[in-house]
């Protein structure tokens, strides 16, 4: 095996031999299964994303990627033969970009997992990776919101602050749900670094009131059966829908003109 490329060797590499535009995630998948690196820690896709702005951040026109889209990029070289289309509607680059920040409160989740697969004790290892091949990781000290199912039913929504989500998640294999759930799902808001550590909850947010609210919302529109409360951290106001009057004068005319026609 010949020497291992660096980083951005790599990508560029895979965006040489891609048809087109490539989503960040995308060439890191593809980096890993064509074994152009070995060590690829455990966000392989997070690595890539960095390596691809800090370039373009850095050096401007003169690096070798250019941005085209929401996570999406092109070989600069590439990028005057491809014609990139948008559909009506569909955002710019510039409001694309603006937006990327507004979603970084969760910055992991896990979907579907399954309850076999934890070796459960007081401090199970949850562990993850971001994709085949990559570091895997151990949320047991994760914080934020978890669902437990039954089959694929939601059973029951928590949340994880003062105690971490390994634990609170170990507490249910011998509370009153031990025999009713198969299955979690979870959504952290502690960062992962690249070497598959967790990091500290940044200082803008709030976990005592973020996670509650999460959770209340989760609580108050899924209605899972096993939460013996509802979303009682939730204190904004519920409004009851109402019905635009037009709608029902619409329906009174519809019928008067049927009723017209048949005489």
């Amino acid at each position: 095996m010949g020497k291992e490329l660096t980083w951005r060797k790599a990508i560029e590499r895979i965006l040489q031999d891609a048809d087109g535009v490539m989503h960040y995630k995308d060439i890191a998948e593809k980096i890993v299964s064509e074994g152009l690196r070995q060590n690829v820690g455990a966000t392989p896709s997070a690595t890539v994303s960095a390596n691809l702005a800090t370039s373009i951040a850095n050096d401007g026109e003169k690096s070798p990627f250019q941005k085209v889209g929401r996570g999406e990029y092109i070989l600069r070289e590439n990028a005057k033969k491809v014609k990139i289309k948008r559909l009506p509607g569909e955002e710019t680059l510039e409001e694309a970009t603006d937006k990327e920040s507004q979603y970084e409160i969760i910055s992991s989740f896990g979907m579907f997992w399954r309850r076999d697969f934890v070796d459960w004790n007081s401090t199970p290892k949850i562990l993850g990776m971001q994709q085949l091949g990559a570091s895997p990781v151990d949320f047991y000290n994760q914080i934020g919101i978890y669902l437990l199912y039954d089959g694929r039913e939601i059973i029951y929504v928590g949340r994880s602050t003062n105690r971490p989500l390994g634990r609170r998640l170990y507490e249910h294999t011998a509370d009153r749900l031990s025999t009713r759930w198969d299955r979690f799902s979870w959504f952290g808001l502690l960062p992962v670094s690249d070497k598959g550590q967790l990091g500290k909850l940044p200082e803008e947010y709030s976990a005592p009131k973020i996670v509650p609210a999460l959770e209340a919302i989760l609580i108050e529109s899924l209605e899972p059966r096993q939460n013996r409360k509802r979303g009682d951290d939730l204190s904004a106001v519920e409004y009851l829908q109402k019905e635009d009057p037009e709608i029902d004068r619409k329906k009174k005319k519809a019928l008067l003109e049927s009723a017209l026609s048949k005489v």
